[in-house]
């Protein structure tokens, strides 16, 4: 599932085209992915001229000058691109803008979503009422997320996958940060020391950013609206290592928690 890195770099793709532009022609090729798309779509942004575009957490925002913003999700095997060679069975929503470009929305297994809301609503927006800070931000720091785990005995990988602990966070990265922090993935969060939850902060913002810097990574479907795909699989530390050495020269485990694979190294992770 793309993760925010990969939401990231796709609005980022997206802007380039987008912003400023007059839709010109909104298809919704089938009726529904996860949920049925608006009714009112093609009515509603058909002819808007798109303001800017933005991201929460997993989800990607496209707001227009007629006070609405279309919020998108790519679910599992979703993916925009730009001036495609055809559609394709898998392509839909198709987007053209006056400026000639036309953008598609692939999604395969269908579990990615469109929503429009009003743009002065959209904290409102049922994906967004409980969730928590983003990480990116200077909101999130140690004593906000110490504030989080107050009392709670889950584990702390559990804790950052919650999305109304932290936003938009996902499996690849969790993993990736916790080891950078040298923090075991099933320690409590609630016992972990603020120093502790202070290098884990860090270490969330130099990883995600790092995957925002090589594009994301690509595992299957995945690939930027341009067609290139996320390279951030090449700087992997533990996910999709088992068996291969960490950066302490120990062996990086897996083991499976709630159906999820747990990437980690039990010498330099407690």
């Amino acid at each position: 599932m793309p993760e925010l890195p990969e939401v990231e770099t796709t609005v980022r793709g997206l802007r380039q085209v987008l912003e400023g532009q007059r839709l010109t022609h909104v298809e919704a090729r089938r009726a529904d992915l996860r949920w049925p798309f608006p009714v009112d779509l093609r009515q509603r942004m058909q002819g808007a001229t798109v303001t800017s575009l933005g991201r929460r957490a997993k989800y990607g925002l496209i707001h227009t000058d007629r006070g609405d913003t279309m919020v998108f999700h790519l679910g599992m095997s979703g993916r925009w691109r730009i001036d495609p060679d055809e559609i394709g069975k898998h392509g839909h929503l198709v987007v053209e803008t006056a400026g000639g470009t036309q953008l598609v929305l692939d999604d395969p297994r269908r579990f990615g979503s469109v929503d429009l809301v009003r743009t002065d609503a959209v904290d409102l927006y049922r994906g967004f009422v409980r969730m928590g800070p983003e990480p990116l931000e200077d909101q999130f720091t140690a004593r906000v997320l110490a504030k989080a785990l107050e009392g709670r005995a889950a584990p702390i990988k559990a804790m950052l996958l919650d999305q109304r602990i932290v936003a938009g966070l996902g499996n690849i990265y969790v993993c990736e940060a916790l080891n950078m922090a040298g923090i075991a993935p099933g320690r409590a969060g609630g016992q972990i020391a603020t120093a502790r939850l202070e290098k884990l902060v860090v270490a969330i913002k130099e990883v995600l950013a790092a995957a925002i810097e090589a594009g994301g990574s690509t595992l299957r479907d995945y690939a930027r609206p341009d067609g290139e795909l996320g390279y951030f699989f090449k700087q992997w530390r533990v996910y999709g290592r088992e068996g291969e050495a960490c950066v302490c020269g120990s062996v990086v485990q897996r083991r499976v928690d709630s159906g999820r694979s747990t990437f980690y190294c039990a010498k330099c992770q407690r």
